[in-house]
């Protein structure tokens, strides 16, 4: 298996002799992207998906986890995150490729990120009140209440505030829409491909959760293609965490 020959053009370097007497870049084409990607996603679930699955099973979960488990879950995102990340390294190595240069591991402008956290808090309300519309109930939201009340709710806010979001977004906005964007499907359709799987896999939320989870992908792929910044993306997923975790559970 190896990359394809293409890769978009970096906004930086258009019109420069430099950049015109450069070699392609190589990147890996659809397929391949999602097989790399169901490996990274293979190995989260080997070291995370175990806890992640079994806590929903439980009778009244979202409303009676102890301590030892938001330990369990917040420490199942700590340990599979790195894990998770060497496999997106190692294809990217495979490529030939810098991995921050890949994974648009770039540092956003202050600009653009009060931008893009102005316009996820927009989406945030609107999600809201449509959620108050239909009489959505937010019990996996309201589950973070009770870690507030344990000790287990640092390791669990480090997890899912920190270790989670970078995880995520480095899989989903950096290494799939890296090689989706230059697949038949474009940056829009692979802004929209990689949003929807986003929104699937998170099970433990409902269809409207789900949806809702869409649509915020849709903005994150939107903020990451803007601004060139898997970063921008990362801080601003963990902003929406941070928030859902203090504000949720007061």
């Amino acid at each position: 298996m190896m990359p394809t020959e293409i890769d978009m053009p970096n906004p930086e370097d258009t019109g420069s002799p430099a950049a015109t007497s450069r070699p392609p870049l190589r990147t890996w084409d659809f397929m391949e992207t999602l097989f790399v990607s169901l490996i990274a996603y293979g190995v989260y679930t080997l070291t995370a998906g175990l806890a992640l699955t079994l806590m929903p099973a439980m009778p009244d979960w979202t409303t009676t986890l102890s301590s030892v488990q938001f330990q369990v879950l917040g420490a199942a995102y700590i340990v599979a995150s790195p894990l998770t990340i060497a496999v997106l390294w190692i294809a990217v190595q495979m490529a030939g490729r810098d991995f921050v240069e890949y994974l648009a591991l770039n540092w956003p402008s202050p600009g653009e990120l009060l931008r893009a956290l102005a316009i996820m808090a927009m989406i945030l309300f609107a999600e809201s009140l449509a959620g108050y519309a239909i009489g959505e109930k937010q019990t996996v939201m309201n589950s973070f209440a009770g870690a507030r009340q344990s000790g287990g709710f640092l390791v669990l806010l480090i997890g899912g505030c920190v270790a989670a979001p970078i995880m995520e977004e480095f899989v989903v906005r950096g290494f799939m829409l890296r090689g989706w964007s230059q697949s038949f499907l474009g940056p829009a359709g692979a802004i929209v491909l990689t949003s929807a799987l986003w929104g699937m896999i998170h099970t433990q939320y409902d269809w409207f959760g789900r949806f809702c989870i869409f649509v915020m992908g849709l903005a994150l792929g939107h903020f990451r293609w803007r601004a060139n910044s898997t970063w921008l993306a990362v801080m601003v997923h963990s902003s929406i965490n941070i928030f859902l975790f203090f504000a949720i559970s007061l």
